[in-house]
């Protein structure tokens, strides 16, 4: 790994510290670019994922994608832990911590908005950042594109009514403008660019041209991608976060928890089925990590900007890339765990 990968939960840290101080001091900048924004999207953001996923799409040929259909137990996986045990246990353990262990710390009503932020947070499973994780992990990026699609399909069905199951809310709006413009942005565009690339590239100068020195120019792409998007992501939420610097702590202890948990249930799950490597980590990643965008929309538009709900959300945002990157980190030292089927 090269000195910049090595470190970069270190280079993480200190764009999140540069975001929220841009965000403090130089509020102009983030004033300036959240006039960029659609469907609670905002573009400077979107146009960064799409710099970090594009890479990765430019590795799927569609033979792999026809592959999937034969072996088809990693998206199992990737539905039950996201869809019959993730947003339960979110529930389960936010409701633990915020009613029980930080029961003298928070108020009931103040504990009812932070459980109602996790769950509206975790029962949304990642579209856009999973691409990231999947890069870091050597995955499969045709397989990981289906985990992403399917999952992407169930969301239209499940979200809405389980949000409003494990809340008791009725009447809760989806807001579709942003969770279709998000799936065209974070899979359907930057998957149509990739494959065309690779496709026109190919074409022209052969596979090993693509491979050996075409695709090595994106090498730090997507992790300076990710490094810019954190920035601009931070001085958005600057005074938010800087006004509740107990309760994100509170906040960020259960989510942590959840996280890992998800992760583990899924590759271990994967383990115990001979899964590839290859396939097994982004199965993980995607339900460790959460959809931001609509789980923020969703927030804002049930609860409010300024809500607790809406803090539980960002919060969410705060731990997770941190966490995620430790998660990475032991999913590719536990690579011998699994059998080596070769290239996918």
């Amino acid at each position: 790994m090269s000195f910049f990968e090595r470190y970069l939960t270190v280079w993480v840290l200190l764009c999140m510290v540069v975001g929220v101080l841009i965000g403090k001091f130089l509020p102009g900048i983030p004033e300036f670019l959240g006039q960029f924004e659609y469907a609670e999207i905002s573009i400077p953001i979107a146009i960064l994922i799409w710099v970090m996923i594009y890479p990765m799409m430019m590795k799927v040929n569609f033979q792999s994608v026809k592959n999937v259909s034969k072996d088809r137990k990693g998206l199992y996986i990737t539905w039950v832990v996201n869809w019959l045990i993730k947003p339960f246990t979110m529930y389960g353990i936010a409701a633990f911590f915020f009613y029980v262990v930080f029961g003298n710390f928070i108020t009931p009503d103040l504990a009812k908005d932070y459980l109602a932020g996790a769950v509206i947070l975790g029962a949304a499973p990642c579209t856009a950042m999973v691409f990231v994780w999947s890069h870091l992990t050597k995955g499969n990026p045709a397989y990981t594109v289906v985990q992403v699609a399917t999952n992407d399909l169930i969301i239209l069905l499940a979200y809405t009514p389980i949000v409003a199951f494990l809340l008791g809310v009725s009447g809760i709006t989806v807001p579709w403008d942003t969770l279709f413009l998000s799936i065209v942005l974070f899979v359907v565009i930057p998957l149509v660019a990739g494959v065309a690339t690779r496709i026109t590239l190919i074409n022209r100068k052969g596979l090993d041209h693509f491979e050996n020195k075409f695709l090595p120019k994106f090498d730090n792409t997507t992790i300076g991608g990710l490094l810019l998007t954190l920035i601009i992501i931070f001085s958005f939420q600057a005074e938010i976060l800087l006004d509740n610097t107990l309760h994100i702590v509170l906040i960020g202890i259960p989510l942590t928890i959840q996280t890992f948990f998800i992760f583990f249930i899924a590759y271990f799950a994967a383990k115990k089925m001979k899964i590839d490597h290859t396939i097994a980590a982004p199965a993980g990643m995607i339900g460790a990590s959460n959809f931001f965008e609509l789980s923020l929309a969703v927030a804002i538009a049930l609860f409010g900007v300024t809500s607790p709900v809406a803090l539980a959300v960002i919060v969410g945002v705060l731990v997770e890339v941190p966490v995620m990157l430790l998660l990475v980190k032991i999913a590719n030292n536990t690579k011998h765990w699994f059998p080596s089927k070769g290239k996918a």
